[in-house]
């Protein structure tokens, strides 16, 4: 190799040099001379080879990628509009509430972040086309990554106090918005050539949380298996489907079951680990699924919640 060669001929020059010290000017001059003496394509190739040594691994960057991640603006969607941003990749972002939305792209291009966002309820069938016609302009007809993370919970006493609105409104919210804008995604995944969605799940999805999670807990188990089944249909064009499931995490939706003491104690009884989640541990998950290098994950649904899905009984 050139590189192999151009060491040679400096350790040859070095060797008939060894009884006196060399000079800076007279090692420049002597390597600019065996420089020369290398071919074009010799000097070509040693070029290459420190290009490819100074060159990230892209397995594990998201440069120049694009991503629509819905309700960025707080909590866990905040956290994953950062995550993706900070490993390079073009953001674009939606929430319902427009100052929200300004101050947040504020903060994120003072930091250097490629963000944009638009005001967007994803409940609402027209403002989902018009949040992915916009998106496919600003991306050039081509999506790399979709993180269908809008969400909300109304909560309710006990199962039998929720209205067939309520139900309707959480579905809605949760589910159809999801479904409907992984379907309105399709094309611009596949025009990117490696697709990906994450949906943002729950760990009230596997495992039975409370009375006041019945309805939300069925939007989001329903979401486990459109993970799986998309993850099946659409592989052949190359889109890969994966959910997080996150138990509680310091956020604005968890903040009233947290803030009660009785609640909060009995998450620590439950969680292994004897604490709650921080939105970063769930963004850096979601990051991570984006990224090129777990290229053979498609289908899973990962719970990120402290060991609290696989814990038993315990007696210490």
């Amino acid at each position: 190799m050139a590189s192999n060669k151009f060491l040679s001929c400096i350790a040859n020059f070095c060797g008939s040099n060894s009884d006196h010290l060399l000079s800076a000017s007279t090692l420049s001059t002597q390597c600019s001379i065996i420089e020369f003496q290398l071919s074009g394509r010799e000097r070509e190739e040693m070029s290459s080879e420190v290009e490819s040594k100074n060159r990230p691994d892209k397995r594990w960057d998201l440069r120049g990628m694009t991503a629509l991640v819905t309700g960025g603006t707080k909590g866990l969607g905040h956290a994953i509009v950062e995550e993706v941003a900070a490993l390079g990749a073009i953001v674009h972002t939606c929430a319902r509430n427009q100052e929200q939305l300004n101050e947040s792209i504020r903060e994120w291009k003072e930091k250097g972040f490629k963000v944009t966002g638009s005001v967007c309820d994803v409940s609402s069938d027209a403002e989902r086309e018009k949040l992915m016609k916009e998106v496919s302009s600003l991306f050039d007809g081509k999506l790399d990554i979709l993180v269908n993370n809008a969400g909300t919970n109304i909560y309710k006493a006990t199962t039998l106090d929720y209205t067939a609105d309520d139900f309707k409104f959480l579905m809605d919210t949760n589910l159809q918005s999801a479904f409907h804008l992984s379907q309105l995604a399709h094309p611009l995944l596949k025009a990117s050539g490696a697709g990906n969605i994450v949906f943002v799940s729950s760990i009230a999805s596997v495992v039975s949380v409370n009375s006041q999670f019945a309805v939300y807990s069925a939007s989001k188990a329903a979401m486990n298996q459109l993970t799986r089944n998309l993850a099946c249909e659409w592989a052949k064009d190359s889109i890969r489907v994966n959910a997080v499931a996150p138990w509680f995490i310091r956020t604005p939706l968890t903040a009233p079951s947290l803030a009660d003491e009785n609640i909060f104690k009995e998450v620590l009884i439950r969680t292994p680990m004897r604490r709650v989640g921080e939105p970063g541990e769930v963004s850096s998950v979601v990051a991570f699924l984006c990224l090129p290098a777990p290229g053979f994950l498609t289908g899973q649904v990962i719970c990120i919640d402290g060991g609290m899905s696989v814990n038993g009984f315990s007696m210490g």
